[in-house]
């Protein structure tokens, strides 16, 4: 399976923007619901923001108003504008799709999820 390919990431001033983008277009697979996930040095890895395939979004209460997740069926693309950036945003931010359904080891059927490689995001005070 093709990983999902993220860029945007980078090092920005407290208060400042960022831009991060994903594209899952060489998969083989329909893809379903996109979402961005990051993961801070000694914490758990959390969901950021998704977007279902008609739109419906969901963020987490922590960059609730601050973040914006949109995206782009027809080259599955998924962006995330990311304004007012605090300290506490800096992680490593990782693209997810879900892409149909599997049958695991154990004969159940999953969803089937890609993973991008992540793009760092560091922010100073």
């Amino acid at each position: 399976q093709v990983q999902p390919v993220e860029s945007g990431g980078g090092l920005v001033q407290s208060g400042g923007s960022l831009r991060l983008s994903c594209e899952a277009s060489r998969s083989a697979y329909s893809i379903d619901a996109m979402a961005w996930y990051r993961h801070a040095p000694g914490q758990e890895r959390e969901l950021v923001a998704e977007v279902s395939r008609n739109g419906i979004t969901n963020y987490a209460d922590s960059v609730r108003g601050r973040f914006t997740i949109s995206r782009e069926n027809a080259k599955n693309r998924v962006s995330m504008q990311m304004n007012n950036l605090r300290p506490e945003d800096t992680a490593v931010y990782l693209c997810h799709a879900k892409a149909g359904i599997v049958v695991n080891v154990e004969g159940a059927l999953v969803e089937r999820e890609l993973w991008g490689q992540g793009t760092q995001v560091t922010v100073s005070s």
